[in-house]
């Protein structure tokens, strides 16, 4: 069973100590709020501390060290004497693009499958009306991860490998990451406002 040490208020400090921009920051609460929810939803919430720090600390060397990303989290995480366990699973988010740790863990095949599609989740709900995704529907979502050109950032091939990796069809995927999303939107909320000011 996944344990740690760090404290998330540790955790807290070390990203913002490497990671200034707004939307950095909101994506890592993101990833920590969503990590959370599949850790419960998967019958593995003994372990939903450990699951949201790595979603909270998987691009803590992104916004200083882009070229570097995935091979200066070890160092980095070692200010705060984090496991092998979870710098292994914070690296391994970077599968194929940025390193070659490999996700082996229901855990890390998790991270590693909604880190690109919570980006693509959130660049859908800034273009509706309510900003929200919360009444964002799956049909709407699998419009916008059908077209390439919508938030061509996002990954749609990284995407559909983690969802591989988990045994799971495209569609379930989509449908738990947007009610993970859709669920923790406003803890999400009251997070980016404290962490900001």
């Amino acid at each position: 069973m996944f344990q740690t040490q760090v404290t998330r208020e540790q955790a807290l400090a070390l990203l913002q100590k490497y990671n200034q921009a707004p939307f950095h920051l909101l994506h890592a609460l993101t990833v920590e709020a969503v990590m959370g929810w599949f850790a419960q939803h998967l019958g593995r919430g003994e372990e939903a501390a450990f699951w949201r720090l790595c979603g909270l600390l998987h691009d803590v060397d992104f916004e200083k060290f882009p070229q570097a990303h995935c091979q200066k989290a070890p160092q980095l995480l070692a200010e705060i004497r984090a496991e092998p366990e979870l710098v292994h699973a914070v690296c391994s988010h970077g599968y194929g693009l940025a390193c070659d740790v490999q996700p082996t863990d229901e855990m890390e095949k998790v991270l590693f499958a909604v880190d690109e599609l919570t980006g693509l989740i959130g660049a859908a709900a800034r273009m509706r009306p309510s900003k929200s995704c919360t009444d964002m529907e799956l049909g709407s979502l699998k419009k916008k991860f059908k077209d390439k050109k919508f938030a061509a950032g996002c990954s749609r091939e990284v995407m559909k490998q983690g969802a591989a990796m988990l045994g799971w069809e495209i569609d379930a995927l989509l449908d738990k990451t947007l009610q993970a999303m859709q669920e923790t939107e406003n803890e999400v909320k009251n997070q980016i406002e404290t962490t900001t000011k």
